[in-house]
């Protein structure tokens, strides 16, 4: 717990990335995170082994908080984490994604 809230404070300000991403790699990651994280969130991220993944279930989870839980995963749980795969401003962009709920309306 102590490691999030060193990290919170540098992520937070580091908010909404969009620009700084290719339209290439945000449809990239979109894939990632149907097609990988939907093994385990469900392929409409409604939920499966993992959690929903949709706007309404992370209502009280912050972006810092989610990139983090991407990045890092969950410790007792089947959740990796992705910090060897992706840098930290696209945990960041598919965090804001999935508060959205722009991922699960994506047609890709």
């Amino acid at each position: 717990m102590s490691q999030l809230l060193m990290v919170l404070p540098s992520v937070a300000k580091d908010t909404k990335v969009d620009d700084s991403l290719s339209e290439d790699r945000k449809q990239a990651l979109t894939h990632i995170v149907k097609q990988d994280c939907g093994s385990c969130h469900g392929m409409t991220l409604k939920g499966g082994l993992g959690p929903a993944l949709l706007p309404e279930n992370l209502e009280g989870k912050t972006v810092p908080f989610l990139q983090y839980t991407i990045l890092h995963g969950r410790t007792s749980t089947a959740m990796p984490p992705w910090k060897s795969l992706l840098t930290e401003k696209e945990a960041l962009w598919i965090a804001e994604q999935l508060k959205e709920g722009k991922v699960a309306e994506s047609q890709h």
